[in-house]
């Protein structure tokens, strides 16, 4: 994924200069979007890389001098626009736009290898899976292969650093530096920061760091090394006037701060022994006191933790004697009550009675002492918490005097950086006055010689670049007049025939203007004959460079690999092809109207730094339909929405495991499952013979849930429902899709042998049509017709083999996201799409035979989505619901009585079969 850190150059007047920006690259479009930061859910904008030229200048040498490294490079888009970008580094540069160049260059070429026929836009088959994807053609425009290896000659390889890729979304953003030249004042004021900073974080996170040029790092010291730093901070006040004047130049600090050059850190703790190890070995005037100072010194520390450990045993001596006094007490206590309880209570009360007082008793006390307990321990607990406090409030004490002590030896550096700097440039001013004028010239003119091979260098990068960029640019603008030559040819072929149409239906119209005597010899029967024969007529076997300039309107297969035209009956055909003409048709008038698609790119460009999730956006979207490149990620995302407990909760490689165990053991449906393999859809390229790819793979996901749902096995219906999947998923996808159907979206008993969740949901939808469609449901009624015959087959396979092809996958695309209540909504749709035909009809038969074949004429699918999702509402699931268990009831009492009816029915037939088979006798005992 080419997706990372760029500067892009915006703003106006004063306020222009370059911002940071999370740049994201879209192979669907070509597009570079750009967004605030990589979290962010909606990009700022984006640039057309397909139709873009890019350039870079080399830098002039009083910049490059300056040490302002040269990143920055040009997009130029159509109309002018041109975005400056500018890079982290140089490597950045020449990767990003070495990868720009590859992407456009593959984009464009996919463009030209795209299907010609397809009603949709060239996009990369890698975004689409499943069997639809198996579709994409190969390279029909063979490539230049003398530009392919100047391509490659003039390509400049180059690997991205941290800022370019995935893992630099977890980076901070690059800052470009404002300062040319890092002074000594810049220094100490970005030290004085950072110790600001450690001041206020103290309290969140003990270990902090601090940096400077070299980086240093601020550990926590042991209390071995805090109570000597405070035993110096004593010695340090009783010699505080003597040393006043010399405190700050010696080595009076705790801690002291090396240099390591070649690392980067160096913790504290190495530092204390240093210069623990410096203070102990040095001898100099500045030490902190003398011998009989320091014995008394330790003298004084021997008494005082003498003292402190006496306090402590002290301490525990009185807690053990207070626990022995609280112990005595409670028996005091319990051997007055029971005294009082022997003497004053024992008379007249029954021995049960006196011994489950004692128990009540024996608990009380149990009670008490636990009480007494718990209350011991919230007094330790609030000691602890106390002490603690105390603990706290210490270390930030210490911690304030660390501060006082580093912000000391930071003046310390700072004094003598500046003294050091005054040395070297003292000592330079007089080796460069000793130097002669021949060794100053010699060295101007190594320093130039080297500045112009770093140029020569640069502009032969430069040079290859745009070397390239020329050469791209120009195969691409003979590509793109190839195609302007190839859709010019199309339309020159379109007019043709178009015009040959016409003179054959004006030919027709004056032969039925002729009166003729005799109707078999009349000359328009042969035009007719010789018209339908030319729209029959299959089309034959091109060449591929031919099918450039050939319209082809109605192919054999859509894009779903469907059959358009099927090969029996000549009526058929024609009705068919007429059906696939209009389809094609509204599907032109649908592309021009693009508000769709822009709408889906912009949803998914704001999905590119974010999953996607629920939300009325995303469900509009959908019920509008998704884009045939786009269905592959949404079917996907929408079936893992509806299992993801299930897989969950399933174990790694679940599907294998279960395709394993069909494969080695088979079950009772793997017959059935074989049987109807090649029923499942014959008009349909994928699943039309044995061979086919689609048979192995539907084979595979119905054999997987047969074991992992024995109680179905397999059901009729299930075969269709796999097969639409994997038209745009792969196996594992199919059947978690397949296990979405039955276990989450359908009711149970919905496919098993009983089909009890299927009649269920025939008489909710009956209830639904008298409701919603009133005079349609009392126009069945009236001539007792019993459309849930037909309706019964929508709801078990989902409209597959019901509707047209676009119609049904668009509902698919709804039935994925939203669940059953989808099939509800379509179902009335269709009927109340054609309402109005449905009662001009006056009889049974010919409802009945209407009602057969009437959803394959309903070819407007925006219009039947407008009635489902709009004129139908409201449409609540609550009462789907409500309908469906009161039916069920109803139902399986009726199973249950026609259960009861076949019993007795079998009954009856085995006692009459008996009293037959003894009322027969044989020939011999009938002569005897």
């Amino acid at each position: 994924k080419l997706c990372g850190y760029l500067q892009k150059l915006s703003g106006k007047g004063p306020l222009r200069g370059f911002r940071s920006r999370w740049f994201v690259f879209d192979p669907r479009r070509c597009y570079l979007y750009y967004f605030k930061g990589p979290q962010e859910p909606l990009p700022l904008g984006h640039l057309d890389i397909a139709s873009a030229s890019f350039s870079y200048h080399q830098p002039e040498a009083g910049a490059a001098a300056a040490g302002d490294e040269p990143a920055a490079f040009e997009v130029h888009s159509p109309g002018g626009a041109v975005t400056v970008l500018k890079a982290a580094t140089r490597q950045d540069m020449t990767y990003w736009l070495q990868e720009l160049q590859q992407k456009r260059w593959e984009y464009c070429n996919n463009l030209d290898a795209a299907k010609r026929d397809s009603r949709t836009s060239p996009t990369p088959s890698d975004f689409s899976k499943g069997l639809v994807a198996k579709d994409s053609p190969g390279t029909i425009l063979s490539q230049n292969a003398s530009a392919e290896r100047a391509r490659n000659i003039l390509a400049v390889e180059t690997s991205p650093t941290d800022l370019v890729g995935e893992q630099a979304a977890s980076q901070p953003a690059p800052v470009q530096a404002s300062a040319i030249n890092f002074s000594l004042k810049q220094w100490s004021t970005e030290i004085k920061n950072s110790m600001s900073s450690l001041r206020k974080g103290s309290n969140e996170n003990r270990k902090s760091v601090f940096y400077t040029t070299e980086e240093w790092e601020l550990l926590d010291p042991t209390p071995k090394d805090l109570e000597d730093s405070m035993a110096l901070e004593e010695k340090r006040k009783h010699l505080a006037e003597g040393n006043k004047g010399r405190r700050l130049t010696s080595s009076a600090f705790p801690f002291d701060f090396g240099r390591i050059p070649h690392k980067a850190k160096r913790p504290l703790k190495e530092m204390i022994g240093s210069s623990k190890s410096r203070t102990s070995s040095d001898s100099s005037p500045t030490e902190w006191c003398s011998g009989s100072g320091s014995r008394l010194v330790s003298e004084l520390q021997l008494k005082y933790q003498s003292q402190q450990e006496e306090l402590e045993k002290l301490k525990k001596d009185l807690l053990s004697q207070k626990e022995l006094v609280r112990l005595l007490q409670q028996t005091v206590r319990s051997s007055q009550y029971d005294k009082y309880f022997t003497s004053h209570l024992c008379e007249g009360v029954p021995k049960d009675t006196l011994e489950l007082l004692h128990q009540k008793d024996d608990q009380i006390l149990g009670l008490n002492n636990q009480l007494e307990k718990l209350n011991l321990e919230k007094d330790s607990l609030q000691q602890e918490v106390r002490n603690l406090k105390c603990k706290v409030g210490e270390l930030n004490e210490r911690l304030g005097m660390l501060m006082e002590t580093i912000q000391a030896k930071d003046e310390v550096i700072m004094k003598l950086s500046r003294q050091l700097s005054e040395c070297e440039d003292s000592t330079s001013s007089q080796s460069g006055a000793l130097s002669s004028p021949t060794a100053t010239c010699t060295n101007k003119e190594l320093q130039e010689l080297d500045r112009l091979k770093d140029n020569l260098q640069g502009y032969k990068t430069q040079n290859k670049f745009l070397n390239k960029e020329i050469l791209e640019l120009s195969a691409l603008r003979r590509n793109a007049e190839a195609r302007e030559r190839e859709w010019q040819a199309k339309y020159t072929s379109l007019e043709a025939k178009l015009c040959q149409i016409e003179s054959k239906y004006l030919i027709l119209l004056q032969e039925m203007k002729t009166p003729v005597c005799s109707e078999d010899q009349s000359p328009a029967r042969e035009v007719i004959t010789q018209l339908l024969e030319d729209a029959l007529k299959a089309e034959p076997s091109e060449q591929p460079e031919q099918a450039f300039f050939k319209p082809h309107l109605v192919s054999e297969y859509d894009i779903y690999g469907f059959q358009t035209v099927p090969e029996d009956d000549d009526e058929e055909k024609l009705v068919a092809k007429s059906r696939a003409l209009d389809l094609r048709s509204l599907s032109l008038s649908e592309n021009r109207e693009i508000s769709t698609g822009v709408k889906w790119e912009n949803y998914l460009a704001s999905t590119m730094n974010r999953e996607m999730m629920r939300c009325v956006e995303l469900k509009n979207l959908i019920r509008s339909g998704i884009p045939h490149e786009h269905r592959s990620k949404v079917w996907r995302w929408c079936v893992n929405l509806h299992v993801k407990k299930f897989k969950d909760s399933a174990i790694p490689g679940y599907f294998q495991t279960l395709l394993q165990k069909a494969l080695e053991k088979p079950n009772p449906a793997s017959k059935q499952i074989e049987l109807d393999l090649l029923r499942t859809l014959p008009n349909n390229k994928h699943y039309s013979s044995p061979t086919s790819e689609g048979i192995q793979k539907l084979r595979n996901v119905l054999l997987a849930f047969s074991w992992r749902n024995p109680d179905i096995g397999y059901c009729q219906g299930l075969n269709r429902l796999v097969a639409i999947a994997l038209l745009y998923l792969e196996q594992e996808d199919a059947f978690w899709c397949l296990v979405a159907i039955v276990e989450v979206f359908m009711p149970r008993d919905y496919y098993t042998k009983t089909l009890l969740g299927s009649q269920v949901d025939q008489r909710v939808f009956k209830d639904l049509m008298s409701e919603k469609l009133p005079r349609l449901h009392a126009h069945f009624e009236q001539y007792k017709v019993d459309y849930t015959l037909i309706t019964f087959n929508w709801f078990l396979v989902v409209f597959v083999d019901s509707v047209v092809s676009d119609i049904l996958f668009k509902i698919w695309d709804s039935f994925l996201y939203e669940g059953p209540k989808v099939i509800f909504r379509f179902a009335l749709a269709l009927f109340k799409y054609k309402e109005e035909e449905i009662l001009k009809l006056q009889d049974s038969m010919s409802i009945f035979k209407y009602l057969r074949y009437f959803t394959r004429t309903i070819l407007d699918a925006r219009k039947l989505t407008a009635i489902a999702f709009g004129d139908l509402n409201p449409f609540p699931l609550r009462q789907i619901r409500n309908r469906r268990a009161c039916h069920l009831e109803k139902v399986r009492l009726e199973l249950t009585e026609l259960e009861a009816i076949r019993e007795d029915f079998l009954r009856e037939r085995d006692t009459c079969v008996a009293q037959e088979k003894r009322d027969l006798i044989s020939d011999d005992e009938e002569d005897s």
